[in-house]
């Protein structure tokens, strides 16, 4: 079992910036890769960065620019800074560890994001 935990959501105004944090305990040797999305109300889940355990990340298009995944050097605890944040950037941020046996992917408890104009 992996547990994941997200914190640093809030709310911010339009242009401003914050940073989610993700913890992961419990098998944690498993995961091999992580990986932030996001939900906004009557939206699908939508993959926002992702990172390999070895520290490769990854942007959809549209999501490059102001967006950073990072990783702490125990491997243990994944960031999300966020830049230049718009009204449409909120949403439900939520954590995604995965690892090579069934679940194969476990799901923090979402951290909400909430960007005033």
């Amino acid at each position: 079992q992996v547990q994941l935990v997200e914190s640093g959501g809030g709310l911010v105004q339009s242009g401003g910036s914050l940073r989610l944090s993700c913890a992961a305990s419990g098998s944690i040797f498993r995961i091999y890769a992580m990986g932030w999305y996001r939900q906004a109300p009557g939206k699908q889940r939508e993959l926002v960065a992702h990172i390999t355990k070895g520290g490769t990340t990854s942007y959809p298009d549209s999501m490059k620019g102001r967006f950073t995944i990072s990783m702490d050097n125990a491997k243990t605890t994944v960031y999300l800074q966020m830049n230049g944040l718009e009204p449409e950037d909120t949403a439900v941020y939520y954590c995604n560890a995965r690892v090579p046996t069934a679940p194969a992917s476990y799901w923090g408890q979402g951290t909400q994001v909430t960007v005033s104009s």
